[in-house]
Order: structure tokens, then sequence, then C-alpha cells
């Protein structure tokens, strides 16, 4: 029994180790774009985890795209651009500022000031009404007759 429990724990440990990838750099600095570009770039499998921290094999797979194309002299935006144009803006975890993201980037601060319109209504509308009294509303005739009927209330 002891034997399988170590087989097994080997065995764990060396897939652990073997999903590490590395990569050798020309310079630090192309080291450095390399890790900000695989935890700018969103996993297309996992949805919620980066390049960087995926185990998936197409994250696995973009890894090394990455890599070629920093290897190849490409820029950034270049390899943003090649993820973008395969997967879409989903990859990209700052979409991009134009007209089909700006709902995305200042739908917020809309809906806020729409509440803000609403709250300042409502309120508006309910000091007006408090300020209003069921007399305000009546001409001089009417308020003669409404007198008249209070007057002869309070007389009984």
């Amino acid at each position: 029994m002891k034997r399988w429990i170590i087989s097994l724990l080997m065995l764990i440990s060396v897939q652990a180790v073997a999903a590490i990838d590395t990569y050798e750099f020309q310079d630090e600095d192309t080291r450095k774009r390399f890790q900000q570009l695989t935890e700018e770039l969103r996993c297309p499998k996992c949805q919620n985890q980066n390049l960087a921290d995926s185990n998936s094999p197409i994250a696995k797979d973009l890894r090394h795209e990455v890599y070629r194309m920093l290897d190849k002299g490409e820029s950034d935006s270049e390899i943003a651009d090649f993820m973008v144009a395969r997967y879409g803006e989903f990859v990209l975890y700052k979409p991009r500022k134009d007209a089909s993201t700006y709902v995305l980037w200042y739908g917020p601060f809309g809906l806020l000031l729409l509440g803000l319109i609403v709250v300042f209504a409502i309120t508006r509308r309910k000091n007006t009404a408090a300020q209003e009294t069921p007399e305000s509303n009546l001409d001089n005739e009417q308020r003669k007759k409404l007198n008249s009927l209070l007057d002869q209330d309070t007389d009984k």
C-alpha cells in the first residue's frame, strides 16, 4: 500500500514539473515583455485565467506563440492584434476603446448619471408635493365654499 502511495505522489510531482514552461530570452527586457503579455492575455479555454496562470494545452500553445513572436522581434501591439484576430476581443483583459466597446467603457458612468437624475427628480417631486396643500389648488369661490362647510362642521 505504501508503495502505491509513493508511486502516485511521484507521478503527480513529475507532472507538475512537466507543466512549467522554460524559455530562454535574448535579454531581460524581452523576458519582462513576455511576462507582461502572458498576464494581459486571457486564456480562451479557461476564460477566467490569463495565459501565464493557465495549465490548459491551448494556453501552453499560446505562450509558445507569444515567445516565438517576441523572438522574431514583433511588438506588443502586433502580438495583441494577432491574438485578437484569432480569438476576438475576449482575449484582452482590457478591451480596446473603439465604437463597439464604448458602452462597456462609458456605460457605468452613463448609468450613474441617469441614476442621479432620477434621484434628483424624485426628491424634487416629493418636495413640491409636500409644499402643496389641497387648498392651494382651489380658486376663491371653492375656498369660500370649503370654509363655510368647515364652519358649519365646527358649529355642531
